[in-house]
């Protein structure tokens, strides 16, 4: 199954992507969130799917659409996953994975503008493979890591630079702004990904390419880091697992950097997860 939400920003409803088509299911499910998740919602879609596809309306493909999944309790993110963006980066290879957060209020939808915050010089872009958590897990076992995964969805972790690194502190002050996290078009539930460790990724900025990898390429696969951030934290049904990016950020381009400015277009895609574009706009707001 492909899970959407769509509508107007924080008045999402939930839907699918069936046949090429979206459909509106807000009739039978109140949200893809975390109570969904932990009541057995995905076996409870897939059911309403196949005895109720005349009755679900179709919405127009020009419909906004949001973050498939709603208010989760946490972003958890993973630096420094794949090899060559490490040696872009000019740091040493972790030999565990690095942790940080991003604020959920960072979430926004696929196709939105990613707003430059107040005083940025260094906005930049991240193409990562998000993880979506359908059940809790603690202490869990590598082996037993996709019994607790939902699905999988395209994110951008956008980052400001100098608020990351150069300000004190942890990562999240360069993670967290509003729009930092457009996710979607939909989430991919396990069973719609023939082999998440074979997927492509790639993101342009105003039609150059700047990012092409591959899930091949992680350093940690997703069965080790679920397990592993499971031994520091209890992840909830619909926790988004960001799980890295690979090489081709603007910090990492010679001799010069490039940073996101106003008007500027990023698009990006992954295998079998869809694509998206954000248009860049400056701080507005107090």
């Amino acid at each position: 199954m492909k899970l959407i939400r769509f509508g107007q920003k924080g008045k999402e409803k939930p839907g699918i992507l069936l046949d090429g088509k979206y459909r509106d299911v807000s009739s039978y499910i109140h949200d893809y969130d975390e109570t969904f998740f932990e009541n057995d919602g995905l076996q409870r879609l897939e059911q309403i799917i196949h005895s109720s596809t005349t009755t679900m309306a179709e919405i127009p493909q020009d419909t906004r659409l949001g973050s498939p999944v709603a208010r989760p309790s946490k972003i958890v993110c993973i630096g420094l996953n794949y090899k060559n963006h490490v040696m872009e980066t000019n740091a040493n290879i972790p030999t565990q994975p690095i942790l940080f957060f991003k604020s959920t209020t960072a979430l926004s939808g696929p196709n939105d503008d990613v707003m430059i915050p107040r005083d940025s010089v260094k906005t930049d872009w991240e193409i990562e493979l998000a993880v979506i958590m359908g059940r809790r897990a603690s202490y869990i076992e590598p082996e037993e890591a996709y019994d607790y995964i939902a699905g999988y969805s395209l994110i951008n972790d956008y980052s400001e630079r100098a608020f990351q690194k150069e300000m004190g502190g942890q990562f999240c002050k360069g993670k967290s702004c509003d729009t930092f996290a457009p996710m979607g078009p939909f989430l991919a539930t396990k069973d719609e990904v023939e082999d998440v460790h074979n997927l492509s990724l790639t993101l342009s900025v105003n039609e150059i390419i700047r990012q092409q990898g591959s899930t091949a390429d992680m350093i940690f696969d997703i069965p080790y880091l679920v397990s592993y951030i499971s031994r520091f934290m209890t992840l909830l049904p619909g926790d988004i697992l960001c799980t890295g990016t690979p090489e081709g950020v603007g910090a990492g381009i010679k001799p010069e950097p490039v940073f996101l400015r106003s008007g500027d277009v990023v698009r990006m895609s992954i295998d079998e997860l869809g694509s998206s574009t954000q248009r860049v706009i400056a701080y507005s707001g107090g």
